[in-house]
């Protein structure tokens, strides 16, 4: 323990925050029970000034050899699929794949690939659950949404649910982006109840002050029993960041980005019950779309 602490010490004084942050990914299975993760600070409470390092409660050797095994056995893989082609799959094949399907909710651990949440974490009345559907052949996302604003002072709005997709991970905790420089449209088969649906798309910008920015579509289901097929094109999502103008003047290159995650959220501001079925979501090269931005674009002076 007192070598981890010294060794993060020199770390953040020889090398700054960038080194803090690797030693902390690295040493990080040698404590069990430890919360590296940064927690939803409410308006009003006072930031938590202890440092990550600090709240180590125990030390296990044998858990670092056990993580230094899983991760060097995923570095092994990582290099024979980046020597075998791009995804692991030949070149040519890559050339040629006309379809990808990103995500296919069929059991459990599928659905351990996303992550769901409300304005339960701002002090909201919203509640969201995600179990399998019918025969399990879906993912059901339902709940309640409640548009009261919590008493706390600051917030002004509420009302809101969401699902999102876990950010991918590669040997030693690096991340992994999602290359959709093939394609041209996300494809999905979703069974909804007749509500909008925000699909959310986000990057993991360079600068901090980008962090929030996002690229987004309404989707409009129709409800139903009929399972229905939506095709969004990439020049259909409009950029969009929280705290500043909304800003479609410029076209953007989804199809030419690399991603995080995806995600969807309701905030329609109408309380009540509400549930999405997603059945696949995938990717497609449309050929017969052209269209390179699909919002009007003219110069600023």
């Amino acid at each position: 323990m007192a070598l981890a602490v010294i060794l993060l010490n020199s770390a953040s004084f020889h090398g700054g925050c960038c080194r803090h942050k690797v030693l902390l990914s690295l040493l990080g299975p040698l404590f069990s029970n430890s919360k590296f993760y940064s927690s939803y600070r409410k308006p009003g409470a006072q930031p938590e000034k202890k440092l990550s390092w600090q709240k180590v409660d125990d030390f296990s050797f044998k858990k670092s050899i056990d993580h230094l095994k899983t991760q060097l056995s995923l570095l092994k893989k990582e290099t024979q699929d980046y020597l075998q082609g791009p995804g692991g799959h030949p070149l040519n094949q890559n050339l040629l794949e006309q379809t990808r399907v990103l995500w296919q909710f069929r059991s459990q651990e599928d659905l351990n690939k996303w992550v769901i949440s409300s304005d339960v974490e701002i002090g909201g009345k919203s509640k969201v659950y995600i179990k399998l559907g019918r025969n399990n052949q879906a993912a059901l996302l339902y709940g309640t949404l409640n548009t009261e604003v919590p008493h706390d002072g600051e917030t002004k709005y509420s009302g809101y649910c969401s699902m999102r997709s876990r950010p991918a991970v590669g040997s030693f905790n690096r991340k992994k982006y999602y290359d959709w420089s093939n394609f041209n449209s996300l494809y999905l088969r979703v069974r909804g109840d007749g509500r909008p649906w925000m699909v959310n798309i986000y990057t993991d910008p360079y600068f901090s002050h980008q962090k929030d920015d996002l690229y987004s579509y309404f989707m409009f289901t129709r409800g139903g029993p009929y399972w229905e097929e939506i095709k969004i094109p990439f020049s259909k999502f409009f950029f969009s960041s929280r705290g500043r103008v909304q800003d479609n003047q410029h076209p953007i290159w989804l199809d030419k980005a690399s991603f995080l995650t995806l995600g969807f959220t309701i905030g329609d501001k109408v309380d009540g019950p509400f549930q999405l079925e997603i059945d696949f979501i995938g990717l497609l090269n449309d050929r017969a779309h052209t269209e390179e931005f699909a919002y009007e674009t003219y110069d600023k002076n």
